[in-house]
C-alpha cells in the first residue's frame, strides 16, 4: 500500500472516532453488567431450619453454666460451684431429658418436634456435645481450680503425695469408718450382678485367686454407702496447716486388698451409673395421689440406665463387662480424669476458713414503706408493693403470713405451695395459722420434680396442724405461686394477695432472682380467690378480669398481644416486645413472635436457657435478639412487656413460654400497674438488656456468643448495679 493510501486510512479511522457509526442495535457491544442478586428465599414458619432442638439448646445452657468455671472475675470457690453446678445439671439432664428421648427410642415412639430432629439424632449430637464438655470440664477442675485452690492452702491430696503420716491416718479411717459399713460382693452364678442405686458411688474389682469357698471369678463389686463422706478432712496434725482433703474413692483404692482377704487385687475402679429418675404416673388410674407417688420414689432409684460413668484408668474389658450390665451402647460410656461424684465438692464451697475465695455477703434490703411497719395489712392497704429478690428480703413475704397467722381479723389463707421445703418458715406460719383456728387450705404440688418426697412430709404436717390439703389437679401441675388473705375490716370481708414469679422457699429467694408483689387491688385479689375456687372445688372457668391463668387463658392472651403488636407494626406505628424467662419451646408462641418481627416489631428476649427460636434470619427473625445472662445469682424472674401503641402493658408471671407451662400447668401472669411500679421494672429489664460483662447473645446456628465492652464502654453487669442499688451492702465481687 503507497504513502496516499495510508493517509486516507489514518483520515478514515479518525473520522470513524468523531462520527458516530449507526450499526443495527444488536451489533452493538454492550458493556457486560453484574446479574441482580436473587431475593433471598424467605423460609415458611414451619420449616424445621427455624427452630432449635429443645435439648440440645439445654445443652449449650449447661456449657454456659461451665464457661463460668473460667470466669477470673468470680471469687475462686465460686468458681468451683460453677464447675460443679454443670454437673449436677448434667446428672438430671440425663435422668430427665436425655431417658425421655431414649424412652421414646424404646417404646417405637419417636416424635419430632419442630425442629425436624429425631430422637435418635437428638442422642448422638448429646453423646458427642457432652463428651467434649465433660473432658473441659475435667481439665478445669485439674489443671486450673484444684493448682489454684492449692496456692489457697486448699488441697486434695492425691494418693502418690500421702506422707507416711497421711497413710497411717488413712488406715485407721478406713478400718476404723469405712470397712465396718462397707459390703463387698463377689459376682459369681449364686451372686449375681447387684441392683445399684442411681447415681451412687461404687468400684468394680478385679481380683486374682480362690476363696474359702473355691470361687475364682475374678471379679466383686463394692457399693460405697451413702451415708459415708465422699471427701474427708484430714487433721492438721496429720496434714499440715491449711485445708487437707482425702476422697473416699483413694481411701477405698488404696486398702481394697483388705476387703478381700488371701486374694489379689489386681485393679479396683470407681463408676456411677444414672438412671432414668422421671416418675411415670398415669393420672387415669391414680386414686390417691399421695400414696401412688410414694411408691414412685422408690421405683426412681432404680430406673433404667442412661448413663455410665467410669474412671480413665479402668481397662477396656471391664467397662465394656459394665456396659453389657446395664444394657448401654459404647456412646453412653464416660470416661473421667477424677472422682465420678464430682458434685459431693459442693461441701467444701462455703468454707469458714477462706471467705475471701466466696462471694461478699450482702444484706437484703426491706422497702422503706415496709419499714418499722406494725401492720403490713394497712401498708398493703394504700399501695401495691413489689420485691425483686435477693436484692430485696423475701421476709415481708414471710411477715405477712406470721401476721395473718397472729391476727385476730383473718379469717382465712390459702396458699400454693410448689418448693418449699417442710420446716420452712413459711410452713411455720401455716401451722400456727392452723392451730389459731384460721381456715388455711394450701394446694401442695406433689410432684414438683426432685421435691416429691420433702412435700409428702410438708402435707402430712400441714394437715396434722388442721389445716386443709389439696394436691391440685391430676394431670395439671400447680406451678402458680400465690397467697390469698381473707380478713375482716371494718364489717367487709377484704382480701390481700402475694404473687410471685418464684416459690415459698426462704433459701431460694437468696438464690435466684425473682418478683414478689403484695397488694390488695380488689379486682386482682378477686381473680386469685376465683383461681383457689377452681383449684380447691369444681366448675367451670371462672372469668378473670386481671389475671391471665393457664392452662384456659394465658396462652391467648400472650398470642393475643404479640397479634396486637404485628398489627401496629403493620400499620406503621412503633411496636416493640421485651421478654424475660428461664425456657421458650412453645412453638406456636415462637411462630408468632416471627411473624411479628416480618413486620417490624422490635423484639427483645433475655431467655436464660432453653431456647428454640433461632433469632437472625433474614426475612424472618432479623429485628429478634436473644440474650442469656449468667451471674452470681440463678434468673428466674418472668417479666412480658408489650409497647401497645404507648399504653404499656407490663406483666409478671410464674410461667416460662413453654408448651408444658402454658398448655399442662396451673400458671399466673399479672399485671404491674401505676407508673411508679412499670417505670421501675422497665429499668430492672433494661438492666439485663445492657449487659456486657454476663450476657451471651444467640447466634442463628444455636451457639452463644459472650459479650464484652468495646471501645469506650464502660463494663455492665445487671446483677452487681441492682445489688449495688437495691441492696442494704453494695458488696459484690466484679
Amino acid at each position: 500500500m503507497n504513502n496516499e493510501a495510508l493517509n486516507d486510512t489514518a483520515v478514515q479511522e479518525a473520522t470513524a472516532v468523531l462520527e458516530p457509526v449507526v450499526e443495527p442495535p444488536a451489533e452493538v457491544p454492550v458493556e457486560p453488567t453484574e446479574p441482580a442478586p436473587p431475593a433471598p428465599v424467605v423460609p415458611s414458619l414451619d420449616d424445621s431450619s427455624l427452630y432449635i432442638h429443645r435439648e440440645l439448646s439445654q445443652l449449650q445452657f449447661n456449657i454456659r453454666v461451665l464457661e463460668q468455671a473460667l470466669d477470673e472475675s468470680y471469687p475462686l470457690l465460686e468458681r468451683l460451684k460453677f464447675l460443679l453446678i454443670f454437673s449436677s445439671n448434667l446428672d438430671e439432664f440425663f435422668e430427665i431429658r436425655v431417658a425421655g428421648l431414649k424412652k421414646q427410642i424404646n417404646f417405637a415412639r419417636e416424635q419430632a418436634s419442630a425442629d425436624g430432629i429425631q430422637p435418635h439424632q437428638a442422642l448422638a449430637r448429646i453423646s458427642e456435645l457432652v463428651h467434649v464438655q465433660v473432658q473441659r470440664q475435667y481439665a478445669i477442675l485439674n489443671d486450673i481450680l484444684l493448682p489454684e485452690l492449692e496456692k489457697h492452702q486448699v488441697r486434695f491430696i492425691r494418693r502418690r503425695y500421702w506422707t507416711p503420716k497421711v497413710k497411717a491416718w488413712v488406715r485407721r479411717y478406713f478400718r476404723d469408718e469405712i470397712a465396718p459399713i462397707i459390703t463387698p460382693i463377689g459376682l459369681d452364678p449364686t451372686h449375681p450382678f447387684p441392683l445399684l442405686v442411681n447415681k451412687s458411688l461404687n468400684f468394680i474389682v478385679e481380683l486374682e485367686g480362690v476363696d474359702a469357698f473355691g470361687r475364682d471369678s475374678g471379679l466383686a463389686i463394692i457399693p460405697a454407702p451413702r451415708l459415708l463422706p465422699r471427701i474427708i478432712r484430714v487433721p492438721e496434725e496429720v496434714g499440715g496447716s491449711g485445708d487437707n482433703y482425702v476422697f473416699l474413692s483413694s481411701m477405698i483404692h488404696a486398702h481394697a486388698d483388705d476387703l478381700f482377704q488371701g486374694m489379689k487385687v489386681k485393679g479396683c475402679y470407681q463408676f456411677r451409673l444414672t438412671r432414668n429418675a422421671d416418675l411415670a404416673l398415669d393420672s387415669e388410674d391414680v386414686e390417691d395421689l399421695a400414696r401412688a407417688l410414694r411408691g414412685e420414689l422408690f421405683s426412681r432409684r432404680y430406673g433404667d440406665a442412661v448413663r455410665l460413668e467410669v474412671a480413665d484408668t479402668c481397662p477396656k474389658q471391664l467397662s465394656d463387662y459394665l456396659l453389657k450390665q446395664f444394657s448401654l451402647s459404647e456412646s453412653e460410656l464416660y470416661q473421667v480424669n477424677g472422682p465420678v461424684n464430682l458434685t459431693r465438692l459442693f461441701s467444701i464451697t462455703g468454707l469458714d476458713s477462706h471467705p475471701e475465695l466466696q462471694h461478699a455477703p450482702f444484706t437484703p434490703a426491706i422497702p422503706k414503706i415496709l419499714q418499722n411497719s406494725e401492720n403490713l395489712f394497712s401498708t398493703i392497704r394504700k399501695q401495691d408493693v413489689l420485691l425483686l429478690h435477693p436484692f430485696e428480703s423475701f421476709t415481708p413475704v414471710i411477715d405477712l403470713l406470721r401476721q395473718a397467722a397472729k391476727d385476730p381479723h383473718v379469717l382465712a389463707v390459702r396458699q400454693t405451695l410448689y418448693r418449699s421445703g417442710a420446716n420452712s418458715e413459711i410452713v411455720d406460719a401455716l401451722v400456727d395459722a392452723a392451730r389459731n383456728g384460721k381456715e388455711v387450705t394450701a394446694v401442695i404440688e406433689l410432684r414438683a420434680r426432685f421435691d416429691e418426697e420433702s412435700n409428702l412430709q410438708l402435707a402430712s404436717r400441714l394437715q396434722a396442724a388442721g389445716a386443709v390439703v389439696i394436691y391440685g389437679v391430676v394431670g395439671f401441675k400447680t406451678h402458680a405461686k400465690m397467697m390469698l388473705i381473707l380478713r375482716r375490716e371494718g364489717g367487709e370481708i377484704t382480701r390481700y394477695a402475694h404473687l410471685g414469679t418464684g416459690n415459698y422457699h426462704a433459701g431460694n429467694a437468696r438464690l435466684y432472682t425473682d418478683y414478689s408483689l403484695l397488694t390488695s387491688d380488689d379486682a386482682l385479689c378477686e381473680d386469685v380467690g376465683k383461681l383457689f375456687t377452681q383449684l380447691i372445688g369444681m366448675g367451670k372457668t371462672l372469668r378473670m378480669k386481671k389475671l391471665l391463668h393457664a392452662p384456659f387463658t394465658l396462652k391467648k392472651g400472650i398470642l393475643d398481644m404479640i397479634a396486637r403488636e404485628t398489627q401496629l407494626a403493620q400499620e406503621g406505628k412503633p411496636a416493640h416486645i421485651v421478654a424475660k424467662c428461664n425456657s421458650l419451646t412453645d412453638a406456636k408462641v415462637i411462630r408468632a413472635l416471627y411473624k411479628a418481627s416480618q413486620a417490624g416489631v422490635r423484639i427483645d428476649l433475655v431467655v436464660r436457657g432453653m431456647c428454640c427460636l433461632r433469632p437472625g434470619i433474614a426475612g424472618v427473625s432479623h429485628n429478634i435478639q436473644v440474650r442469656s445472662v449468667i451471674g452470681r445469682f440463678l434468673e428466674h424472674t418472668r417479666i412480658y412487656y408489650f409497647q401497645n401503641g404507648g399504653e404499656e402493658q407490663l406483666y409478671l408471671s410464674s410461667a416460662d413460654w413453654m408448651e408444658r407451662n402454658l398448655d399442662k400447668r396451673v400458671e399466673t401472669c399479672f399485671p404491674v400497674e401505676g407508673k411508679k411500679l412499670v417505670t421501675r421494672v422497665k429499668k430492672e429489664l433494661e438492666a439485663y438488656l445492657t449487659d456486657n460483662t454476663h450476657a451471651w447473645i444467640l447466634q442463628p446456628d444455636g451457639t452463644y456468643s459472650r459479650q464484652t465492652p468495646t471501645g469506650n464502654q464502660n463494663p455492665r453487669n445487671a446483677q452487681a448495679a441492682l445489688l449495688d442499688k437495691l441492696s442494704l451492702q453494695a458488696l459484690i465481687v466484679r
